[in-house]
């Protein structure tokens, strides 16, 4: 069952500029930061609030390390703003499998390691209204890194 929104993605070119922004702006502090190297990208997780399943809400700032990554092919085409939104769930792989049976293509065939040692999956726009939509099971707090 999903329980919250655990984050928005959004894309950007630098990550430093885009991270002061909401930062200066909005007042929001940087929770964590870390370079996924399968995925291609720098980012920072700004935490928004706390939720009542005990997780908390963030905005993801995604910035491509490589050209070739979905994010850096993403900002080529679409420019900098909105890439994803992430639904948080206790059990990605139950519920990726309940949302395969319903028709929505899931993009792995098993969730990979997301940020902060979380375990993701995705779901195909096309089958999610034109929106990349993610599913997130957030690691343990006693064991997650920061």
């Amino acid at each position: 069952m999903l329980t919250r929104i655990d984050h928005i993605g959004i894309a950007c070119r630098d990550l430093e500029a885009t991270v002061d922004f909401y930062s200066r702006t909005y007042g929001f502090q940087v929770f964590h930061t870390e370079v996924n190297q399968e995925q291609g990208v720098r980012e920072a997780m700004l935490r928004i609030n706390g939720t009542d399943d005990g997780g908390a809400s963030y905005l993801q700032l995604l910035e491509p390390i490589r050209e070739d990554s979905a994010v850096a092919k993403w900002l080529a085409k679409n420019g900098e703003g909105v890439h994803h939104i992430a639904f948080g769930t206790a059990d990605v792989d139950a519920d990726s499998e309940a949302i395969r049976d319903k028709g929505v293509r899931v993009l792995y065939d098993e969730p990979r390691r997301g940020s902060m040692d979380s375990r993701i999956t995705f779901l195909h726009p096309k089958d999610c209204h034109g929106v990349l939509t993610e599913l997130v099971t957030a690691a343990d707090p006693d064991t997650a890194s920061h």
